[in-house]
């Protein structure tokens, strides 16, 4: 069964950055294509970026093109988004996910998810 765990999140002020990671376990990260998304308060989860099966394609919701970029390093079983120039709207709980046959925007298309990590931007 696979599992997955984030961690990185935390506050910080705005215009800092910050790293999250998500650990794959009970599989290879190879396998899967991988994504994150983020849920704000009082709000529906949303898509924040996908990477690839073996990390040679990438999507960005359009908010985050230019600030956050995903990563994978398959060697650890691993995904990054690292966020640069965060503002108070990103403030949200992020989750990874994982899907066999997909990697994408659609929140269907994942097989897996983890439980999340906070990430609160303050003014």
């Amino acid at each position: 069964q696979v599992h997955l765990v984030e961690s990185g999140g935390g506050l910080v002020q705005a215009g800092d950055s910050l790293r999250l990671s998500c650990v794959l376990s009970g599989g290879s990260s190879s396998s899967y294509g991988m994504g994150w998304f983020r849920q704000a308060p009082e709000k529906e989860r949303e898509f924040v970026a996908a990477i690839s099966w073996i990390a040679e394609s990438t999507h960005y919701e359009d908010y985050a093109k230019g600030r956050f970029f995903i990563s994978k390093d398959n060697a650890k079983n691993t995904l990054y988004l690292q966020m640069n120039n965060l503002k108070v709207e990103d403030t949200a709980v992020y989750y990874c996910a994982a899907g066999s046959q997909y990697f994408g925007h659609a929140q269907y298309g994942y097989d897996y998810w983890g439980q999340g990590t906070q990430v609160t931007v303050s003014s």
